[in-house]
């Protein structure tokens, strides 16, 4: 399968080295890009990478003339619609990096040109793929570990002033907000898809003195799960030197703790079980890019595999469009001061 990437930003690299490794017979055929040395400079340097020639693109007409079978979107949001509307009218499915827009109106209207079209639309949200994750979740819809009483999630993450620094990060116009639809939106994701919808939120965001920027780099969250369950929420670029996220769900029967990709389950009875370990990082510190390729590598291989046999993505556009439910009603509540209902 042939693949068109939009976009060449941060997460660029770790896209060309999953297509590098990919064992699903994905090629990277075009990178389609708005200034024509940088995109030249990023072919050439993705085709040492994966030992054959990338053709680099300046105007649509040109990508698409690559007649490829797949698209990766890695833009900023204030990019998506009308690269949607191009991808979704041309046919071609996509796989778009988180978040989908930078408002849940702008996100339904790019699921919507998709669904329309009877296109394939994914997400990347690639920590479902974890495999402590994927084991969790298991146990959770199997009934192992009982009911889900609480989920408490923490992203204690830090960036210096450098990143902000670039045009327009951490503004609502490129953005789309600060640290929830930026950072801690996979966290976010991974306990929607792990304890199922939010209800309700009450919330308090704002900016620190760390950071000079538009929106929040704090947030923190009290949430009403569907299921019943409490939750809890904090999150932040500003603790310095930044560490790893972390989920813990308790249950009637134990507690699960993920802390980055560490999975531990402590049973009520006092039974420890470790499901995976591993040392790798999640760009939690100063630099946002330490962590595997690996997780993207998965992600792009399902959506390749999802457009081959017509299944569903690993993270479709619904799951997406409730995050952006959860972090506007967060916001809502934060200026409001009150509970504020979930948009379904």
């Amino acid at each position: 399968m042939k693949v068109l990437m939009i976009g060449m930003g941060m997460v660029a690299q770790a896209h060309v080295l999953a297509l590098r490794d990919n064992e699903v017979g994905l090629r990277l055929c075009a990178v389609l890009g708005r200034d024509t040395s940088r995109t030249e400079h990023f072919v050439q340097k993705a085709a040492k990478e994966l030992g054959y020639p990338v053709a680099g693109c300046t105007t649509w007409k040109d990508a698409v003339a690559h007649a490829p079978d797949m698209a990766l979107v890695l833009t900023p949001p204030n990019a998506r619609q009308d690269y949607a509307a191009l991808l979704a009218t041309a046919g071609i499915p996509t796989l778009m990096e988180k978040p989908l827009e930078r408002s849940h109106a702008g996100a339904q209207a790019v699921a919507d040109l998709y669904a329309q079209a009877q296109v394939p639309l994914g997400l990347c949200f690639q920590h479902r793929t974890r495999a402590s994750v994927r084991s969790l979740k298991h146990k959770l819809e199997t009934g192992a570990l009982g009911p889900i009483v609480h989920v408490e999630m923490r992203v204690p993450w830090w960036r210096d002033q450098a990143y902000y620094d670039a045009p327009g990060r951490g503004s609502y116009a490129r953005d789309g907000g600060g640290v929830m639809i930026n950072q801690a939106i996979h966290t976010l994701d991974l306990a929607l898809w792990l304890a199922g919808p939010i209800s309700d939120v009450q919330a308090l965001m704002r900016t620190s003195p760390l950071h000079r920027m538009q929106a929040e780099d704090i947030a923190a969250g009290l949430l009403t799960f569907a299921c019943g369950a409490s939750g809890v929420l904090s999150a932040t670029t500003a603790a310095y030197p930044g560490g790893a996220e972390s989920i813990a769900i308790t249950t009637t029967r134990a507690q699960a703790t993920l802390v980055g990709d560490d999975l531990r389950i402590d049973w009520i009875d006092g039974y420890q079980e470790a499901v995976e370990q591993s040392a790798t990082g999640t760009g939690g510190g100063a630099d946002p890019m330490a962590f595997t390729h690996a997780w993207h590598q998965s992600i792009v291989e399902g959506f390749a595999n999802t457009v081959r046999s017509s299944t569903q993505p690993i993270a479709p556009p619904e799951d997406a469009l409730h995050v952006h439910a959860v972090i506007e009603a967060m916001e809502k509540a934060a200026r409001s001061g009150e509970r504020t209902q979930v948009l379904s």
